[in-house]
C-alpha cells in the first residue's frame, strides 16, 4: 500500500505558499499586496533647461510645475544654462530633455542663411535645420524679437496698427535704437525698401524707451517681451512682411519625451500670448516676485494646474 509522508507533503506546502505570497506580492491588483509608491509618469526624468535670462527661467518653472503637477519626474539642474553655445551641446548630447527657445534665433544658429522670416516660415523651417535627435513642439503666439513700438497716444492719433501704417504720418518720423540698428537689414533702410516708410535715425541705446516716451523719437526699436511695453504702456507695431526675424516661443525637445508630456507642453504654448509673457516678466522685474510664485499663478489662472 501507498502511503503518504505527511511531514513531506507539509514541507512541500510551505515552500509553495511562500512562493505564492512572494508571486503575489509582486502583483499590483492583488488585494494583500503592500502598497507601493507610483512611479513618475513616463517613468524617466525629464531634464529641463533655462538660458540664464528671467524671461526664459519663467517660462523653463512653467513647464516643469505643470510637468510635476501631471506626475512627471522633473530635474531643474540645467536651468540657467548660459546663451546656446553652451546648452546646445548638452541638448545634442541628451543631457538636457526640454528648453523653451525663440524660433527665429534658433533657426539662425543652424542655418546661418536662412531666408525664413515670418513666423509660419521660421516654424516651418525648423525641422531641417535641426541636428538629428532635437526636435519642437508647437509655438507659442508670445514672442521675444525685434519690433518697432510707439506710445499707445501716438498710435491712436495715427491709427497704427501695422508698421506700414507710419507710411501715412504727415509729420517727421525718427526711429531711435541701438547705434548698429543703422545699418541693420531691419533699420532705416529695410523700413524704406519693406514698408515704404522714411525715417530720421538717432542712436539712444539704452535711452531708447525714454526718448520714446519724451517724443524726441517717434518709433522704437524695442523687444517685444520689454516689461515697459505695459508700465508704459507701449504698442508693437504688427510686422506682416517679416521686416524683423521672427522669434516665437518654442520648446525643443531632445529625444522623445514620455507620453503625455508633449500635450501638457502644447497646452502651455496655447496659452502663453505676447501681452502674457510681458505681464510674467513685469511680475519678475517690476513687482519682485519669485519664479516659482509666478509660474504657480499663471498655469493655476489658465486652469492647466
Amino acid at each position: 500500500m501507498f502511503t503518504i509522508n505527511k511531514s513531506k507533503v507539509a514541507f512541500t506546502a510551505a515552500i509553495l505558499t511562500g512562493v505564492a505570497l512572494v508571486a503575489s506580492g509582486c502583483a499590483s491588483s492583488d488585494p494583500l499586496a503592500p502598497e507601493t509608491e507610483a512611479p513618475a509618469a513616463g517613468g524617466e526624468t525629464i531634464v529641463i533647461g533655462s538660458q540664464a535670462y528671467y524671461s526664459n527661467e519663467i517660462i523653463a518653472e512653467i513647464y516643469a510645475q505643470a510637468l510635476e503637477n501631471a506626475g512627471f519626474d522633473v530635474s531643474r539642474d540645467a536651468f540657467n544654462s548660459g546663451q546656446r553655445d553652451a546648452y546646445i551641446p548638452a541638448l545634442e548630447a541628451g543631457e538636457i530633455t526640454l528648453f523653451p527657445e525663440y524660433s527665429g534665433n534658433l533657426l539662425q544658429f543652424f542655418d546661418p542663411e536662412t531666408t525664413a522670416r515670418t513666423a509660419d516660415e521660421v516654424y516651418a523651417a525648423l525641422p531641417d535645420a535641426l541636428p538629428e535627435g532635437l526636435s519642437v513642439l508647437d509655438q507659442s503666439t508670445a514672442t521675444d524679437q525685434d519690433s518697432y513700438t510707439v506710445t499707445k497716444a501716438f498710435a491712436d492719433e495715427n491709427s497704427l496698427v501695422e508698421i506700414g501704417d507710419l507710411a501715412n504720418v504727415t509729420t517727421p518720423l525718427t526711429l531711435g535704437g541701438a547705434p548698429e540698428l543703422a545699418e541693420r537689414p531691419y533699420g532705416p533702410t529695410g523700413l524704406l525698401d519693406t514698408y515704404g516708410v522714411t525715417v530720421a535715425f538717432s542712436p539712444t541705446a539704452d535711452t531708447t524707451v525714454e526718448a520714446l516716451l519724451a517724443n524726441t523719437i517717434q518709433v522704437a526699436n524695442v523687444y517685444t517681451a520689454d516689461p515697459r511695453i505695459q508700465t508704459d504702456d507701449l504698442v508693437v507695431l504688427e510686422d506682416p512682411e517679416g521686416l524683423f526675424l521672427a522669434s516665437n516661443v518654442v520648446p525643443v525637445v531632445s529625444g522623445e519625451l514620455p507620453d503625455g508630456a508633449a500635450e501638457i507642453i502644447n497646452e502651455i504654448s496655447a496659452a502663453l500670448t505676447p501681452e502674457g509673457l510681458v505681464a510674467l516678466n513685469v511680475q519678475s522685474t517690476v513687482d519682485q516676485e519669485s519664479t516659482p510664485d509666478i509660474a504657480t499663478a499663471w498655469l493655476t489662472e489658465n486652469g492647466l494646474i
